[in-house]
């Protein structure tokens, strides 16, 4: 899938623009706080229904206006057109639209257009507390498994009852029912999130190694108390603590995806380096999964590239991801001179934009007509992911490839 056309109004810092993009690599550069990253997180925006920052849809309005408008036009690997429209008003919320009919529900449009980011902010993927990674999860399952989504939603409803019930005098036979919906959702959660957590892995490790020729092996897994003990004996065994607490202390909302390099803690162990080539590694890992798993390839996102990256590192990202392997890629930096000459030195051909207060000028297109090049095959390049070949993964790896809502103790709600 790769997206023709954004034009963006009231978004932001960005008052009207429009965008014609080649289904390769597009670059947008210019100053910090020009508007680079708000481009992409239109672009993210029109695949989550979100913004991909830790942000309200009305702080997303550009000042002194009432609404936003986002609209792209788009073409599947397949060739399939589709028209995306999302808008916020402060009086009558959010719209969503496809090819022209309003989404009844926003859940039903995630996953459609699949789009993986990589931004500074996924430094908190490793800083933050385990909400942060379970968020994670739950935005990049969710963009594979409508029935997982619709698990976290019934959760998280279940849970904040549960909670409120605890606040009160609990009554057991009504604990017990929330019981019984907290595991049946929860259990679906857990396994999804595990098999999930397992595909990631090799891919990862591998990504890593090749990144980085860092010999330190990486690794994540899911941990959960699910992983030894049934749901529901865990849930009995809290059920006291939780009245005398007044809130639910055992469950998947309690869950973490571990990280480490060498066996220990990436938070603690990692250097800023190792860190943002482990964040990479696992988006790019998360790519591969979602193109094997879809047969379409995602929109990539390479937000503030040089964050915590020295120029060799970015240099092979960009080898790696100028293959065929990848499909669109949307990359932000602010220093043009530097990005065009890494984009050069690896050859491909790339569309550039410059950005300066909100307004986006064209300076270079890439040779191939955005409205006409091809799409692609989605089957064949999903094959040529590393998810393809996981199990040979640790192999390459070890070679160094030589080349949503629970309650915190602070009685804070949060993601499960």
């Amino acid at each position: 899938m790769h997206l023709k056309k954004i034009a963006l109004l009231n978004f932001k810092n960005i008052s009207q623009e429009e965008l014609a993009l080649c289904p390769g690599i597009n670059c947008l550069v210019g100053d910090n706080g020009a508007g680079k990253t708000n481009v992409v997180d239109a672009v993210y925006y029109l695949s989550m229904c979100k913004s991909s920052l830790p942000m309200t849809d009305g702080q997303s309005i550009r000042h002194g206006a009432d609404f936003f408008l986002v609209e792209g036009t788009y073409a599947s690997d397949a060739g399939k057109r589709e028209t995306i429209v999302c808008s916020f008003s402060r009086k009558g919320g959010k719209v969503l639209k496809r090819n022209g009919k309003e989404y009844e529900r926003l859940s039903d449009h995630v996953g459609l257009i699949p789009a993986v980011i990589v931004s500074p902010a996924d430094s908190a993927l490793i800083s933050d507390a385990a909400d942060e990674r379970r968020r994670y999860l739950n935005a990049f399952i969710s963009q594979l498994d409508r029935a997982y989504l619709g698990s976290v939603m019934r959760y998280n409803a279940v849970l904040a009852e549960r909670n409120r019930l605890l606040k009160t005098r609990p009554d057991e036979t009504m604990l017990q029912i929330y019981d019984m919906q907290l595991c049946e959702h929860g259990k679906a959660i857990h396994a999804r999130r595990q098999e999930f957590a397992e595909r990631l892995q090799p891919v990862t490790a591998a990504y890593y190694s090749i990144l980085s020729g860092d010999r330190e092996q990486v690794e994540l897994h899911y941990k959960s108390e699910l992983n030894d003990r049934p749901f529901e004996e865990i849930l009995l065994d809290a059920r006291q603590k939780d009245i005398v607490n007044e809130f639910t202390t055992a469950g998947i909302h309690r869950d973490d995806l571990v990280l480490k390099i060498g066996g220990y803690p990436l938070r603690k162990y990692g250097s800023q380096g190792q860190q943002k080539s482990f964040l990479i590694a696992l988006k790019l890992a998360q790519y591969a999964v979602v193109a094997q798993t879809k047969g379409e390839r995602p929109i990539l996102l390479l937000d503030d590239l040089f964050d915590k990256l020295d120029a060799g590192r970015v240099e092979q990202l960009i080898r790696l991801v100028s293959d065929d392997t990848f499909g669109q890629i949307l990359i932000t930096d602010c220093n043009p001179t530097r990005l065009k000459r890494i984009l050069d030195k690896a050859g491909g051909d790339y569309t550039l934009f410059s950005v300066a207060e909100g307004a986006v000028t064209q300076e270079r297109a890439a040779a191939e007509d955005p409205a006409e090049g091809p799409a692609g095959n989605a089957a064949e390049n999903a094959a040529n992911t590393p998810e393809n070949a996981s199990e040979n993964a640790t192999e390459d790896s070890a070679k160094g490839a030589e080349k949503e809502r629970s309650v915190q103790p602070e009685s804070t709600d949060e993601q499960p």
